[in-house]
């Protein structure tokens, strides 16, 4: 995932603004981590540059 999409995700249950924990990182692409929902506290994984956003019950 490339870290200036940050400035356009949103978490798709509520829409509010979301955190990034970064576990693994190389330049401006982050490999491994983690997005937290600033408002309900989903959190959505980040494995192999990818973010899935799809609701827990779907993983």
């Amino acid at each position: 995932m490339q870290l200036d999409l940050m400035e356009i995700l949103a978490c798709p249950i509520d829409h509010a603004a979301m955190q990034l924990a970064i576990t693994l990182q190389e330049e401006d692409e982050i490999i491994a981590g983690a997005l937290t929902c600033e408002s309900c506290g989903e959190i959505y994984p980040i494995v192999d540059g990818i973010p899935n956003l799809l609701p827990a019950e779907l993983r």
